[in-house]
């Protein structure tokens, strides 16, 4: 059995492997609903001026945000990736992991790892994050819009405009029932039922892909936006904001940015005042935008010769990534593929979550996705260009031996909620097109590592359910076999050590992954107020995750998205009082 999974795996995984076919973001085809879409090219000398927003990042907040501000004001929306609907690695819930295991200049992912030695990703596509991410869609919890000192009833209205767009019932897999009922027998309950709430216990929530599994992405939101009003430039790269220096205070008056050609141009706000460039770009983007257009620290500024418009020290510090940890399950039985649908919210400062199948698409069996891969262990940290055909046929020699079960199976997720270690973000060179350098000195607080150590005893506690392992079909393991395994099938940088398994701090701190929900770098306060308007410099905003403390809810997708919406409304009743309403 064994050398047959071992057979069946090297057929697979080496065209994978090797990278010989990277996928592509297609040919740009418009939808016809989306006729304000075109190439970065396109936009004539005669258009380049008198918008009265300029959004930088077409993403899961810019998206909405544009779709609003259009319907009173001229919008501009520039976005560096192309569009995501006719891409079938980004449309369809079976191939979610293969964009991530795309590491081409023309994926919809960017692959970064921080120094921290975990693999990350970011969006580079119309939509952002929600164009790459699990898709489940939950609300924050109410403590996190008191604290953020949002209006409630406009929050209220925001949430349910995404909903009725982009947010679906899951189907509801057999797996995930499973862990739902070895979730409520470790005693994370009640059971709350399909809800997008944040409610302590175990639920079922929204996912943003339909009952066929097509995604329906942010860039969705556009639809709603005035066509007449609105225009998306794809493939347009922003390279820094530009300002009038003339006056007492910096004044953003527009942006230069690069096509799909190469070909620089520039795009001005009209001359009213209260005209803005927004910069959605998201927590790795933003900072590294305000740094390349010359806000931020003096000194990291002039290091890379960068003309100082404002000093501030805090531009991309506080920087944090909610640290995963994760137990693989495997089984006997297929499993249908499914994400994230059902989540434990504990009273421990952790949540649990759940994810099947993705060891068996027949498209990309085994491919590094991102996140961890039982079937590849650490190959995947081999970079694409070096994974020479005698490191594969190595590698599947060394794994000869695999049960046909570590094929097939899922993973039980434990995220830390709101970690207390924080790190930053570094400029590495003056190209926006690369990641600068990030840190988030994961478990540098012994609170998040503390509370690892809980979730993933409550994870095994999960996993030893008899409602997992009667439908696994897999006799009760112990914790220590169990860690084995997942150690194992982890992905990251970082050393192993001899006692992984024998010691829950050091299993938690070599086995830690990102489930991509990192927030920070430009914090209220610190670098916006509560506007999001950026201190110290006049018609510049930033509207996007860069400006929380903490990751908000289970998954942050839904607040960000309502969070372009909120805003949206916020700036036009702001400006335009009663006729700002739409």
């Amino acid at each position: 059995m064994a050398s047959i999974g071992a057979l069946k795996f090297f057929l697979y995984l080496l065209p994978c492997l090797l990278n010989y076919l990277p996928h592509s973001q297609g040919k740009q085809n418009w939808n016809g609903e989306y006729p304000f879409i075109r190439r970065g090219s396109s936009l004539e000398h005669s258009e380049n001026g008198g918008y009265d927003y300029i959004i930088v990042g077409g993403g899961t907040a810019g998206c909405p945000l544009a779709a609003t501000l259009s319907k009173k004001f001229k919008v501009l929306v520039l976005e560096r990736g192309g569009v995501p609907f006719n891409n079938p690695n980004v449309t369809f819930l079976r191939n979610f992991h293969i964009t991530l295991a795309d590491t081409s200049p023309t994926s919809a992912s960017q692959y970064f790892i921080s120094t921290d030695g975990v693999l990350n990703a970011r969006g580079r596509v119309l939509g952002g994050g929600s164009s790459i991410n699990a898709g489940f869609y939950t609300r924050a919890n109410p403590r996190f819009i008191r604290k953020v000192g949002w209006d409630t009833k406009l929050v209220n209205e925001s949430y349910p405009w995404v909903e009725k767009q982009v947010v679906h019932r899951p189907n509801f897999s057999h797996w995930q029932r499973a862990v739902r009922d070895g979730l409520l027998d470790a005693g994370v309950s009640p059971f709350n039922g399909f809800t997008y709430d944040h409610k302590y216990g175990t639920k079922v929530g929204g996912t943003i892909f339909d009952r066929f599994g097509r995604r329906h992405t942010a860039a969705e939101l556009l639809a709603s936006g005035n066509p007449k009003k609105l225009t998306v430039l794809v493939h347009a790269t922003v390279q820094k904001i530009v300002f009038d220096t003339t006056g007492k205070k910096p004044k953003a008056i527009g942006v230069i940015f690069k096509d799909e050609n190469g070909k620089q141009h520039q795009a001005f706000l009209g001359t009213g005042r209260q005209s803005e460039v927004i910069v959605s770009s998201g927590a790795i983007g933003t900072p590294q935008l305000l740094l390349l257009s010359g806000i931020g620290p003096r000194e990291e500024l002039q290091k890379f010769n960068i003309p100082v418009v404002l000093h501030n020290e805090f531009v991309g510090k506080g920087m944090a990534d909610n640290p995963m940890n994760t137990i693989f399950v495997p089984s006997k039985r297929p499993v249908q593929q499914s994400l994230i649908e059902t989540v434990g919210i504990t009273n421990l400062g952790v949540y649990i979550e759940t994810s099947c199948g993705f060891g068996q698409s027949k498209d990309s069996i085994h491919c590094h996705h991102g996140i961890l891969s039982a079937e590849i262990g650490q190959l995947s940290t081999i970079p694409p260009k070096q994974r020479s055909r005698e490191a594969v046929e190595a590698f599947v020699k060394s794994k000869k031996d695999i049960p046909i079960e570590a094929f097939r199976g899922g993973f039980i997720l434990s995220k830390v909620a709101n970690p207390w270690s924080t790190g930053e973000l570094r400029l590495i060179n003056t190209n926006v097109e690369e990641n600068p350098a990030v840190t988030f000195n994961y478990f540098s607080h012994p609170y998040d590592l503390k509370r690892c150590v809980e979730g993933i005893r409550l994870a095994i506690k999960v996993v030893q359910s008899q409602h997992v392992t009667n439908y696994t079909m897999c006799d009760r393991q112990s914790a220590e076999k169990m860690l084995n395994i997942s150690v194992q099938a982890n992905i990251n940088l970082i050393p192993k050590h001899a006692n992984d398994t024998k010691s829950m701090e050091q299993f938690c701190r070599d086995s830690v992954i990102t489930i991509w929900h990192y927030h920070g770098g430009c914090h209220v306060g610190k670098v916006v107020n509560s506007e999001y308007k950026v201190l110290g410099v006049d018609r510049l905003r930033v509207v996007d995750g860069s400006t929380f403390s903490e990751s908000p809810g289970t998954n942050p997708q839904a607040t960000v998205m309502m969070m372009g919406r909120y805003m949206g409304l916020k700036i036009l009743r702001d400006r335009l009082g009663k006729l700002g309403d739409i």
